[in-house]
């Protein structure tokens, strides 16, 4: 009797490859609280909760829920594109670099200031309304170019004190871009990976790459 040649189950794993997007990307919780444990630890926010958001859209963003206590969240969206632990070690880097330089507290003092005015005006309806301005998704209001770029660049050097390579914001930033995610509402995408900044962010990498990190 001839053996069958089991070929078929090959070919569907191939084919399922194959498919527009799929690639060999996808990172899980694990790799994402692995990542999140180091930078956090190199940038002194280990107390810092991260959560998960079942959203398809490729976000990560911080939210305040006052001036001192704050979560990071992450979405199953940008998990699926991503594909090593570098990627989402700069893209948390990143976020990290937006509380210490200083973007969300600005943020957090603009919101308020305009809910204070429209109570003012009779456009609030209480107090709770003034106070949740603090707990709303600050990156709603997304960033200048160079709150984007002060970041990124403090993003990858702490991805790099935690051990990773410099490459992985990089990487994570063409993959938004070649997946298709250019514009969004809000957190990481709120401002879409332009050839310029791309070209930024790959300098720097070499650099860092030369110096020996």
């Amino acid at each position: 009797m001839r053996r069958r040649t089991s070929w078929v189950p090959a070919l569907l794993f191939l084919a399922l490859l194959l498919l527009p997007g799929r690639g060999l990307a996808a990172i899980d919780k694990a790799t994402v609280e692995a990542a999140w444990s180091r930078v956090a630890a190199a940038g002194d926010m280990r107390d810092v909760p991260l959560h998960y958001e079942k959203d398809e859209a490729p976000n990560a963003w911080v939210k305040f829920e006052s001036m001192k206590r704050f979560t990071v969240h992450v979405t199953e969206g940008l998990m699926r594109i991503l594909s090593t632990p570098d990627e989402i070690a700069g893209i948390l880097g990143h976020e990290v670099g937006h509380v210490r330089r200083g973007h969300y507290s600005r943020g957090v003092q603009r919101q308020v200031g305009w809910s204070i005015l429209g109570a003012l005006l009779g456009k609030a309806g209480d107090a709770a309304q003034i106070l949740g301005a603090v707990g709303m998704n600050l990156a709603e209001s997304g960033f200048s170019r160079e709150q984007e770029v002060e970041a990124d660049d403090y993003g990858m050097d702490l991805a790099v004190k935690a051990g990773y390579s410099p490459w992985g914001l990089y990487n994570a930033m063409k993959s938004f871009k070649d997946n298709g995610f250019a514009t969004g509402r809000s957190g990481f995408n709120s401002h879409p990976p332009t050839e310029r900044r791309l070209r930024h962010l790959r300098e720097r990498a070499e650099r860092i790459d030369r110096e020996g990190r």
